[in-house]
């Protein structure tokens, strides 16, 4: 006989328990595990006043953003209609069937202000490592490093030329970013120099004007890569551990790569000074490869597994600058002809020095047509040459070619960013909410990785086992 269910008129009393309803093994479950926000209401405390109506409870506006970031909801509007229909969520963020979802407008001002006053959203990532650490995912002593251009939220055709004089709206008509980029300009802090808010910059270079400046976004950089339409972006940079691909440090800057060398700097030494670990090498692409950023790893005994940024190499199949041996005892370089090339030992940009073949030497050579088509050949040598042979010496050791392979892993975390939480395009706007994303997002994926290790890792062996 077929059963019929009868829609009748809805119970008035359900005997409901919401925490036996979210599945044992459900990732919220997994994650409240490992989240400690114990710290929060005393540390934001001196960000509140004392008077007035009570606000929304900041761990509560914590725990919904993390729901956002960690299951790629990107809307904090579309966050709160998850979260009133979604029992997990409710779950996750402490609230009954019937408590009321905040109204998404408490978060912009939340994340402008308090959030960012206090650094809140770096104490949760924080946090968050610092479990990592304790569960022994952190091997502490090989570190990968890497930037992604992430595209920011902007119309690409409301941009103007750098070089010519715009007219920006009164401070009280603009955009919350086009403030910010006005206030970092009165205040002289441009992030072209290299700087990080927590660390230092390059300083001492004359500002040059950007190619062009989006009117929605002043802070984002025009990029333009072979094979690809020029637009506005900027930088996700991360600083991970190799042993479990757990990212130690995260920041968003503008996509500069004179800002990636300062801002792992800025990295390595807050990880150093936050949890007390310096890793033993640090592995990173060409652009990682400038002396400055060597120089800076090896005096801090940090292994510089990174391949030489060398512009000396030529493509028009001239002879380059490793085709020229260089004589440490007489301070010349020996050209494949034989001739020598001599330097007047005068330092251009206070770290390059010029050596020069004569010209009857060039002149009367036979191979000059596959060496330059100048009267005489130079060719550069930086005071920090001999470190610059060490780090290429390090390419050909088999500890190299294992962080090579284990620098993988951070581009895994760019891959997993874009394609799982859909963070191909930046949603908030201006550096600050650029920083703030990045910080949600390693949170989120560190968070999503502790909690799968820990509640996946294999039982301990048991007496019977070792047997």
């Amino acid at each position: 006989m077929m059963g019929r269910r009868e829609n009748g008129q809805g119970q008035f009393f359900y005997s409901f328990d919401l925490n036996k309803v979210v599945p044992s093994d459900h990732l919220v479950r997994q994650i409240d595990r490992v989240l400690d926000l114990g710290w929060v209401h005393d540390e934001l405390a001196p960000y509140y006043s004392h008077t007035g109506r009570p606000s929304i409870d900041p761990v509560l506006m914590i725990r919904m953003l993390l729901v956002g970031y960690v299951f790629a909801i990107r809307s904090e509007r579309r966050i709160c209609a998850e979260i009133q229909v979604n029992l997990a969520y409710r779950w996750f963020c402490k609230l009954g069937i019937e408590d009321k979802i905040p109204d998404h407008s408490v978060f912009c001002r939340a994340r402008q202000e308090r959030f960012r006053e206090s650094d809140a959203l770096r104490r949760v990532f924080e946090g968050v490592v610092g479990m990592s650490i304790a569960a022994g995912l952190v091997g502490g002593e090989a570190f990968s490093v890497d930037a992604s251009l992430i595209k920011a939220d902007v119309d690409k055709k409301k941009r103007m030329p750098g070089d010519q004089p715009i007219a920006w709206p009164k401070a009280e008509e603009a955009s919350h970013a086009v403030r910010e980029y006005l206030a970092v300009l009165d205040a002289g802090n441009d992030e072209d120099r290299g700087r990080d808010d927590d660390g230092p910059g390059e300083g001492g270079q004359p500002r040059t004007p950007p190619k062009e400046v989006s009117l929605t976004d002043p802070q984002a950089t025009w990029v333009a890569r072979p094979g690809v339409d020029p637009f506005f972006a900027y930088d996700a940079n991360y600083l991970i551990d190799n042993k479990a691909g757990i990212i130690m440090d995260a920041v968003g800057t503008r996509a500069n790569r004179s800002i990636e060398i300062a801002v792992t700097q800025t990295m390595v030494d807050r990880v150093d000074r936050r949890f007390n670990l310096r890793p033993k090498r640090l592995a990173g692409d060409t652009v990682y490869g400038a002396v400055k950023l060597l120089k800076w790893l090896t005096d801090r005994n940090i292994t510089p597994h990174v391949p030489v940024w060398d512009k000396s190499v030529r493509s028009d199949g001239k002879f380059s600058r490793a085709d020229f041996v260089f004589d440490q005892t007489r301070n010349v370089y020996v050209c494949p002809g034989g001739a020598e090339l001599t330097s007047t030992g005068n330092i251009d940009q206070g770290h390059t020095v010029y050596y020069r073949a004569s010209k009857n030497d060039c002149s009367r050579c036979l191979l000059k047509p596959k060496c330059t088509t100048a009267v005489a050949r130079k060719v550069t040598r930086d005071l920090n040459e001999e470190l610059r042979d060490q780090v290429r010496a390090l390419a050909n050791t088999e500890a190299f070619q294992q962080s090579h392979r284990e620098r993988k892993k951070v581009e895994m975390r760019f891959a997993h960013m874009k394609r799982i939480l859909r963070l191909d395009r930046f949603r908030l706007r201006g550096l600050s909410g650029i920083k703030d994303e990045v910080l949600l997002t390693a949170t989120a994926q560190n968070l999503r990785r502790l909690a799968r290790l820990l509640n996946h890792a294999p039982p301990p062996l048991t007496v019977h086992c070792l047997a």
